[in-house]
């Protein structure tokens, strides 16, 4: 019988990297669970791992105290958490919080230094990809500054979607407000509206897409653009 093939690899990061490259790196990575809701950095602690995800999301999140929050990043399986590591940094300035469960490989911060520092294809891809999460970051705080909750909800859910691979996911109103920096009402009429034009189902914490098209028709140009740069 011919020998089994190796399962796709499928952090987008990971399977760039030469074949080569990678051999040399996933003797470092290990397969863990992302549960839904598990923080994994809070500001000013010490990071020890970073995670490159295979499926699910995890929320970046900048604020005053743990009330106040704002969501500044979001990540899936084009990218890492953890990304200050490259960059130099060895403690978090946000909140990590997995918001769609799904698995990551996870690395020691000091291994990835080690790679990075003996070059090959992984910085060049760090590289690049800390320009698409700065881009993102600054799309998503004018988006903030400039759309109505309406547009900001329906791109946050298209962004959702698209990591997560499902027209379902779980999620509360009260982080769903951690997300949008806005109260629990404003999100509750949000929600109500683009449930009214019969575009998403909402429940109990789960939420179902029901029309991509509607939300794209009421989504900002943000979206877009913050979708094609992660392609690039």
């Amino acid at each position: 019988m011919p020998p089994a093939k190796s399962p796709p690899i499928a952090n987008r990061l990971l399977a760039a990297l030469p074949k080569k490259d990678y051999l040399r790196l996933v003797r470092h990575l290990e397969e863990v669970p992302l549960v839904f809701e598990k923080i994994l950095y809070r500001p000013d602690e010490l990071i020890s791992d970073v995670y490159f995800l295979n499926s699910g999301i995890v929320s970046l999140l900048a604020g005053l105290k743990e009330r106040a929050t704002l969501e500044v990043g979001l990540v899936g399986n084009e990218g890492m958490v953890g990304l200050g590591v490259f960059l130099g940094v060895t403690s978090s300035m946000n909140r990590a919080v997995v918001q769609g469960a799904g698995s990551a490989m996870k690395m020691k911060a000091n291994a990835l230094r080690k790679v990075c520092n003996n070059g090959g294809a992984l910085p060049r891809l760090l590289q690049r990809y800390s320009h698409s999460v700065l881009m993102q970051i600054t799309q998503s705080a004018v988006c903030n500054q400039f759309h109505s909750v309406n547009a900001r909800l329906a791109r946050w859910l298209l962004m959702t979607q698209d990591r997560m691979g499902d027209d379902e996911f779980r999620l509360t109103q009260e982080f769903l407000s951690h997300m949008l920096g806005v109260r629990r009402e404003g999100v509750s009429v949000a929600a109500g509206d683009l449930q009214r034009r019969k575009l998403i189902s909402y429940s109990r914490g789960h939420l179902k897409v029901l029309d991509r098209a509607g939300l794209l028709a009421i989504s900002c140009g943000c979206y877009e653009i913050i979708r094609e740069e992660g392609r690039s």
